[in-house]
């Protein structure tokens, strides 16, 4: 029996070592594989870290690109504008230009009016006539007495003569609108008309016959106004005031049909 025993101690000590030798390799796998494990994890998250850092990299990117595309954009929006103000400038200029020439060609043009109408109506007195120009018009102030009797609207031959020397004037110069004034003096009328109004208009309207009818004037251009005793040129306190208020101004003033046209585009275009 104990030489049985003594056989069999050399397996189990094998058996026994092998067990061992095992276990340990068991143990070194198991710690190895944790360790690949725990490095795996850490690989993992560092894996996720990137990628988020990535992702969140692509977002920056693509704002700046957006920033840049706008940046662009308003690059070539402010362009497209500075170089329409400068055509918008440049079209002022223009017109700026435009209406200083005509206006320069209106004061021309009224000044030649005047010296053609003084040069008509130079036979008569100063104080039975006046040509004179005031805001870009020609004033022609006829005495009350050149042309009528004391209240009355009937025009006197000499001031007929007066006023055909004029209408020849106008004739030539189409391009001319005129408007008759008649003024009287602030004393009361009596008679035939009911008051100084009644009589400043029949005057002016007396007068526009004479040029239309008589004279050929293109009955279009001319207006009739009474202005009574309410435009006075001199005092109503004494004879001499009251007779150079006693007058008809036939006032001239060449068509500005141009110049106005330019004037309403220039409106036009700043209410826009």
């Amino acid at each position: 029996m104990k030489k049985y025993y003594m056989l069999l101690l050399p397996v189990v000590a094998a058996l026994v070592f092998s067990s061992c030798v095992s276990t340990k390799k068991y143990q070194a796998a198991l710690s190895r594989e944790q360790e690949l494990r725990a490095d795996s994890s850490q690989l993992s998250s560092q894996i996720a870290q990137l990628n988020s850092r990535i992702t969140n990299m692509e977002g920056e990117n693509s704002r700046l690109i957006k920033q840049i595309d706008d940046a662009m954009k308003n690059a070539k929006q402010l362009a497209g504008q500075a170089n329409m103000t400068q055509e918008q400038l440049q079209d002022e200029q223009k017109r700026v230009a435009d209406m200083m020439r005509l206006m320069d060609q209106q004061r021309q043009a009224t000044e030649n009016l005047r010296k053609k109408m003084a040069d008509a109506l130079v036979n008569f007195k100063s104080n039975e006539l006046t040509v004179t120009t005031k805001n870009g018009r020609v004033y022609v102030s006829l005495q009350e007495s050149l042309l009528f009797p004391s209240g009355s609207a009937v025009v006197n031959p000499k001031g007929k003569q007066a006023l055909g020397q004029l209408a020849q004037v106008l004739n030539t110069n189409p391009g001319i609108n005129v408007l008759i004034e008649g003024h009287t003096d602030s004393i009361p009328i009596r008679g035939k008309y009911e008051d100084n109004w009644a009589l400043s208009v029949a005057r002016a309207t007396s007068i526009v016959r004479i040029l239309t009818d008589a004279y050929g004037v293109d009955p279009t251009r001319v207006t009739a106004a009474g202005r009574s005793k309410f435009e006075p040129v001199d005092t109503n306190d004494t004879p001499e005031g009251r007779a150079h208020n006693r007058r008809t101004e036939i006032i001239l003033e060449p068509k500005l049909d141009e110049l106005m046209q330019l004037l309403n585009q220039t409106a036009d275009t700043t209410n826009m």
